[in-house]
């Protein structure tokens, strides 16, 4: 195992590691933010099953729950023994680990996690699963999975729909790249993956976009270093074919990082001038790599730290691209912590922004200029809710309808919902500037 500073850490089994990185996500910090250090400890050979608990426990989370409280004679008011147990029954219920190798190995983790004295608690449960697995697996498989506040929230929005997508958000979203067509067509790729043995097809809606049949180490894969492709959600895509001609236009790509956008802009445009914008310093220094890699002029490409709902631009723009900050939920499949970060209070203050941001970009856009208004949700106050808002207060603007064979049309705009095999939950809507 690598060398830690942090001796008792570096200790622990494998199964406890997984703990303390589902503990800290319970305490409020993202994977993101806790992941590389906490895998650092991980051995090379273990890292892979590190990282699928990791996921899969999130992923289940709320599952993971309804199969444990009623096993619980009282409840246990305790984070660390719960997640144990959650770990434990993951490996049991959804992957191939050998049942005594999850119940010992998850048991050790509970004692070296200072547990001792509920280690029989976690022992006895775990055993239980060994012998009536069909039936803890119907209550995993059947339960909605999702927080209760936003179980409710879907019901409200998607009465019809709530079932799927209860399913759909707890499948795996796929590996998807869109082709730099600057370096290479969709075809072309598809050949080169296909010489290297490497299994792929195209997106159904993106005509630049490729499924990945595995899931494979990212820069390892023909042409990355050369930039022939970026990894891109194919809902995300969609993006670029919803925007007028660029062509010497001046665009401004508000809340740009990690820059997804702004290379598609550039990889389809040849624009005049382009203003990446974000308040976050550290994303942004991505978008300006993204380029770098992808062989992308940014010679009239201004990368600016600035808070979109205050920013001024220095002359009105031809086309804003607004990828508002939202609750995230269309892209649970990718972020299974939000499950447990995200809280409903957070909605209302995330509608609120939207709308600070929204209306500031609308002031600087030019008359007859395009704002897309885009979002990874699936929450109608956050998309639909926040467009007839917006229109019922601004007589400047008109909304042009999408006329997709994708999603499902709203009031205003289109939304994309999470599918399996397929993109995450999007939500667009085309807006122009009438006077």
């Amino acid at each position: 195992m690598k060398q830690s500073p942090n001796a008792s850490t570096r200790d622990l089994n494998l199964r406890a590691q997984v703990v303390k990185t589902l503990l800290a996500v319970q305490n409020g910090q993202s994977l993101q933010s806790v992941l590389a250090q906490h895998m650092n400890i991980v051995s090379d050979k273990d890292r892979a099953l590190y990282h699928e608990l990791v996921l899969g426990c999130l992923r289940q989370w709320h599952a993971l729950k309804q199969v444990t409280l009623p096993l619980l004679s009282v409840p246990l008011e305790n984070a660390v023994v719960e997640t144990c147990l959650y770990v434990g029954l993951y490996q049991l219920l959804c992957t191939r680990v050998a049942a005594h190798a999850a119940i010992s190995e998850t048991v050790e983790a509970s004692k070296q996690l200072g547990m001792e004295s509920l280690s029989g608690v976690v022992n006895a449960i775990l055993r239980r699963a060994t012998r009536e697995t069909e039936q803890f697996y119907d209550v995993l498989e059947n339960a909605s999975n999702l927080p209760s506040w936003l179980a409710k929230r879907l019901k409200k929005d998607w009465g019809e729909q709530l079932a799927e997508l209860s399913y759909e958000l707890k499948q795996v979203a796929p590996l998807t790249l869109r082709v730099n067509t600057r370096q290479v067509s969709r075809d072309e790729y598809l050949d080169i993956l296909e010489d290297e043995g490497i299994d792929a097809h195209r997106c159904e809606i993106s005509e630049v976009g490729i499924v990945m049949d595995e899931s494979l180490h990212v820069p390892s894969l023909p042409g990355f270093e050369a930039g022939g492709f970026s990894v891109q959600d194919e809902h995300a895509q969609l993006c670029a074919t919803l925007l007028p001609n660029l062509d010497g236009q001046f665009v401004v790509d508000a809340c740009a990082a990690p820059g997804g956008k702004t290379a598609h802009i550039l990889e389809t445009y040849d624009v005049k001038k382009l203003i990446a914008l974000d308040q976050d310093e550290k994303r942004l220094k991505r978008v300006s790599e993204n380029l770098e890699r992808l062989v992308l002029d940014g010679s009239h490409v201004e990368i600016k730290t600035a808070d979109a709902a205050t920013w001024t631009a220095p002359e009105l723009a031809d086309c804003i691209v607004l990828d508002a900050p939202c609750s995230a939920v269309g892209v649970l499949r990718r972020h299974p912590d939000i499950r447990l970060l995200r809280q409903s209070t957070d909605i209302a203050k995330t509608v609120i922004l939207q709308k600070q941001i929204l209306e500031n970009m609308w002031q600087q856009l030019k008359v007859g200029g395009t704002l897309l208004y885009i979002t990874c949700s699936i929450l109608k106050a956050e998309n639909e809710q926040q467009m007839v808002e917006f229109f019922a207060h601004h007589a400047d603007a008109q909304e042009i309808k999408i006329e997709a064979d994708w999603g499902v049309e709203q009031i205003h705009g289109r939304q994309l919902f999470p599918q399996l095999g397929r993109g995450d939950g999007f939500y667009y809507c085309r807006i122009q500037k009438i006077a």
